[in-house]
Order: structure tokens, then sequence, then C-alpha cells
């Protein structure tokens, strides 16, 4: 079985979160996928942004819906970066992306660019709203989904229901709060778990006892410590 490393939001840990810059340092730094956070600006972009303001990774301040593509583009998004759209991702790096979604806007514009530009085989639809990825997989005939989750110790038979359900084929949980009986479970059910976000090597030893399929991290480190296959 092959560990996968994941980039959170390229390497938020050296690099700003959800940049070009920081996604081409993800990619340079051998990790296997990308996870990245999708939003829809107020006409309508499908925008690499974390937060539903802007105030914490940028120079400016409001709502990410009630800012215009051309408005974002005029942010500093740290390190002289600017916020991109989901297509200069695409174009910028070749790895798998795990694109995150929270709302029905966004997961349905997505949706549409998954159909048009044929990219179920790249690109997998994360989010933590079941409702969404079984609406994704449902749109999106061979859509791949990740069912992003909190909590995953007492709940776990119903997690494993949930994700099911929604179509997902992994669950992507807090490396803080995994069980072994949790990840039994779900490697029972055949499904995938990874942990998030797993940044020291402490919690790399962890990932590894619980026999997660996969880490996310936020620092380039992990990738070269966490490479293996047993």
């Amino acid at each position: 079985m092959t560990f996968l490393t994941i980039g959170h939001r390229g390497v938020m840990g050296v690099e700003p979160e959800n940049t070009l810059r920081s996604y081409l340092r993800a990619e340079r730094s051998g990790m296997d996928a990308i996870a990245l956070d999708l939003q829809l600006s107020k006409d309508g972009a499908l925008v690499a942004l974390h937060d539903p303001e802007v105030d914490r990774t940028t120079d400016g301040s409001g709502a990410v819906a009630h800012l215009t593509l051309a408005e974002l583009r005029e942010l500093d998004a740290g390190e002289g970066e600017r916020v991109p759209v989901f297509e200069d991702v695409l174009d910028a790096v070749r790895v798998p992306l795990q694109a995150s979604v929270r709302d029905r806007a966004a997961a349905g514009a997505l949706a549409e660019l998954l159909l048009r530009l044929d990219l179920t085989a790249r690109v997998e639809v994360a989010s933590p709203d079941d409702a969404l990825l079984a609406e994704t997989a449902r749109r999106v005939p061979g859509a791949r989904t990740v069912l992003y989750a909190d909590s995953f110790g007492d709940g776990a038979g119903d997690l494993v229901a949930r994700a099911r359900t929604a179509g997902a084929a992994t669950i992507a949980a807090d490396i803080r709060r995994l069980t072994l009986e949790a990840v039994e479970t779900a490697h029972t059910a055949g499904l995938r778990v990874t942990g998030r976000a797993v940044n020291t090597l402490d919690q790399l030893r962890l990932a590894r006892a619980l026999g997660l399929d996969g880490a996310v991290t936020d620092f380039p480190e992990i990738r070269s410590t966490g490479r293996f296959t047993a």
C-alpha cells in the first residue's frame, strides 16, 4: 500500500496558503497531491481561498462573495502573490488536486468545470457536507469524493455510513482525534482514511501506527521523511 502525502493549501507552513507559489513549492517538494479550497466570487469565478472573508490571508477586507474577480486580483495574498482562479492552478501544476467546497453554489460551479474539462481523473472533490458530495457524484459520473470530518472516534460507524451514502471513497479526519478502531472500521468498509494536518514527526509516526492511507501536511519536510510503501 502506498502512503500518500498531500500538500495542505500548497505547503502553507512555508509559503502563503492557496497561492500559485505555494502549489508550485508543493509540487517541487514531491507531494503526491495538493489540497486547496474553492469559493465563488461575486461574479461567479471559482477562486482559491479558504476563509469566507479575505481579511486573514490578503491585504484586503470583506467577504469573498461580495468581491468581483477583478477586485480579488488586486489583493496581495502574501509575498506579492495574487488570488488564483481554479483554472490557474490547473495550468500551473500537474499533480492531482483535492478541491474542497463548502456551499452548493461553489460545488455546482466545480461540477460544471469537472464535466467541461473532463477532470474526474485528476480532481477529487472534498467537503464536510455529505449532501454536497452526493450531489456532485450524481451530477458528475465517475467523480471521486472525500468526506472531511473533524471527529472520527466514537461515531466511526455513523461516519462510515455517511461516507458510503455520499459515495465518498476517502474520509479525511483530524489526526489528533483518530483511533485505530475507527480506521479499521473504515478500512473494513472499503474506505481510505487520511489524517490532517500531520506536521510533526510524532504525528507522522502516529499516522503510520494507525495504518492511514495518507497525510495532509503544511510542510514539505514531511514528504521526505514520510515516503514509504508497505
